[in-house]
């Protein structure tokens, strides 16, 4: 445990993601670290987000897989779904990469303060009364559940992700507010799970960051599915009663479930932890840095969610190492946002990195040729008994820009995506390259082989 007063290379505020990222890496540089958390180390992604949601999607797979298994000639049949067990389950996987967490931070020497921080100098720490000074600050603190103006999150008929990773039952109805990512997954599991599900989404479309063809081709699967959603739909308003809730939309549409889940995104969460006081530059509770992570204010850098872009894990870890690299003197590479993968883990799942269609002709005008791979054509995916494509959007003679893919399991494509797209790999570099068949990855290579003039198992 660090004494009041003591000095640190770097002092972290907050051990989500981004903070114990940058606190390792900077103890494995040699530098004398701090991390301040105010709960448990690993933060949202860990504990309520990232790893209990995909848990919980894993086991909505199981229970689509049982209810479905006659399609494979296997003779099975879903008793139900015992939450208290899920939950149990799910809990399992928390519990023992926390535990491995804790066990790494440890090993690295890194001192862990416990306790709610609060900036109160340019480069100090105060928490629980007691103060703490690093050469260097990160601040880290992370996000939580955004909600309406207006629209009262009670925990008992009105929720949060937080909330809803936490129900001890299936509820029978729900209206999930919010068709983004956090929406959309919720709405998949409870769906695999027996619930008749809703999503009311402001925007045009579901999973609107998204090309537009991976909206349209998860809108029509999520109609097979029978999971409802009204795009465009603003909401207007909500009211609770007893044994559920009523919503009414703008264009005056009223419905009717157990639960409304509130899945409008993430705030930052900076309010009164001392930022705006020390004069660091901010903006709608972001704060603002610049290509190298720093504040305005000197030896201050900031990572994760509180910074304006992505909020994914995988992006604070990646700017936790950035920033710890940058301290330690070696000069890292500034980290191209558009390069960082993206996945929907519902089903079936989003995946894309770089440009979509719509920003590529904004940037590059009629200079971009695209093409789909329909999964239709990959064994894997008719094993699988998944739709859906892989889809490339190219520079003209240039490299690939963007990837998109929609279908079971296709998360697991994006790393070799991403490679495509970091490496600014034209199509023709990526064709002459072996995929194992029978998978999905073949997918990716069939689609590369299409976009340089060669198709395989494609009609182009």
């Amino acid at each position: 445990m660090a004494n009041a007063g003591d000095r640190f290379d770097v002092l972290v505020l907050g051990g989500g993601s981004g903070g114990y990222a940058c606190a390792l890496r900077a103890a494995e540089l040699g530098l004398d670290v701090a991390v301040v958390e105010k709960d448990k180390l690993g933060g949202t992604c860990l504990h309520l987000g990232c790893i209990p949601t995909k848990a919980l999607l894993h086991a909505a797979e199981v229970a689509d897989s049982t209810r479905e298994s006659d399609q494979f000639g296997i003779k099975a049949s879903l008793e139900g779904v015992d939450m208290p067990g899920v939950n149990s389950y799910k809990d399992g996987v928390v519990q023992r990469l926390f535990t491995g967490l804790q066990g790494l931070v440890k090993s690295r020497g890194i001192t862990v303060i416990e306790g709610q921080g609060r900036l109160v100098g340019p480069r100090t720490v105060e928490v629980e009364g007691q103060r703490y000074d690093g050469k260097h600050v990160v601040l880290a603190s992370g996000s939580y559940p955004r909600s309406l103006p207006g629209l009262e999150v009670d925990g008992r008929t009105v929720l949060t992700s937080d909330h809803a990773l936490a129900l001890d039952r299936v509820p029978s109805s729900v209206i999930v507010l919010g068709g983004g990512v956090i929406g959309v997954e919720f709405a998949s599991a409870w769906r695999s799970f027996g619930a008749e599900v809703t999503i009311l989404e402001a925007l045009p479309r579901l999973v609107p960051a998204e090309d537009e063809s991976s909206s349209k081709a998860l809108e029509r699967a999520f109609r097979k599915r029978g999971i409802a959603f009204m795009t465009g739909t603003p909401f207007q308003s909500v009211e609770s009663q007893d044994d559920g809730v009523t919503v009414t939309t703008k264009g005056g549409d009223t419905l009717r479930a157990e639960l409304l889940l509130v899945a409008v995104g993430r705030g930052p969460s900076t309010s009164g932890q001392g930022f705006e006081e020390q004069g660091i530059a901010m903006e709608r509770g972001f704060v603002l840095t610049d290509e190298r992570l720093r504040t305005n204010v000197d030896a201050v850098s900031a990572v994760g969610d509180i910074v304006p872009g992505l909020q994914l894990a995988h992006r604070g870890f990646q700017q936790g190492v950035f920033v710890a690299e940058d301290i330690a003197g070696l000069a890292p590479t500034p980290i191209d946002e558009t390069g960082i993968p993206r996945v929907t883990y519902c089903e079936p799942e989003v995946a894309s990195v770089g440009l979509n269609e719509l920003v590529a002709r904004e940037r590059y005008g009629d200079e971009i040729e695209t093409v789909s791979f329909d999964l239709g054509g990959n064994g894997k995916s008719q094993i699988l008994k998944t739709q859906g494509f892989v889809k490339l959007i190219r520079r003209t003679n240039g490299p690939v820009v963007g990837v998109h893919m929609v279908g079971s399991r296709v998360g697991e494509l994006i790393g070799e995506a991403q490679l495509i797209y970091n490496w600014e790999a034209f199509p023709e570099d990526v064709a002459p390259l072996i995929h194992m068949h029978p998978t999905q990855n073949e997918a990716l290579g069939e689609a590369h082989l299409a976009l340089a003039g060669k198709p395989l198992h494609a009609h182009v």
